[in-house]
Formats: C-alpha cells, sequence, structure tokens
C-alpha cells in the first residue's frame, strides 16, 4: 500500500515536471499567477539543482529537466525497490 502511494507521488511529480516543460515554451504565461507560480514553486527547486550544474545553452535550451526526469526516474527505482523489499 506505502509502495503504491509513494509510486503514485513520484508520478505526479514526473508529470508535474512536464507540464512545466510544455508551458515554459509558451511565451504569454505570467509566471506570477496561478495556478502557474503553484507550478513553478512546486518544481524549480528540484530543476535548479540542475540547473546550477548545467546553466541554459546559450541562455535560452534549459535541458536541466532531462537530468531532472532521469534523476526522479532513478530515485523512484531505487526509493519504490526498497519498500517493495521490505513489504510495505
Amino acid at each position: 500500500m506505502i509502495t503504491k502511494i509513494v509510486n503514485q507521488l513520484f508520478y505526479f511529480y514526473y508529470i508535474l515536471i512536464i507540464l512545466r516543460i510544455f508551458l515554459s515554451w509558451i511565451q504569454t504565461i505570467d509566471w506570477t499567477q496561478q495556478p502557474f507560480n503553484w507550478l513553478r514553486s512546486i518544481t524549480d527547486p528540484f530543476l535548479n539543482i540542475f540547473r546550477g550544474i548545467i546553466p541554459p545553452i546559450g541562455g535560452v535550451l534549459d535541458i536541466s529537466p532531462i537530468l531532472a526526469i532521469i534523476l526522479l526516474q532513478i530515485m523512484q527505482g531505487l526509493v519504490v525497490g526498497l519498500l517493495s523489499g521490505i513489504g510495505l
């Protein structure tokens, strides 16, 4: 039961990051307005870790979400695997 919930939380966060990527392509979005501000406040702390490692290429192309998604999937596999291994 706990394993399934944790797995779903990882999946939900993954979807939020994908949504953030797609919305970032729309130039007219005001990120200070809701619900965009909420989405940014949820996803950017994790994405900023990778933006600090690899800044946007040419100031335009941000590949930090790719790295974030890869790490998120690795973390999901490890955490969910550990939880299912101990029977939760």
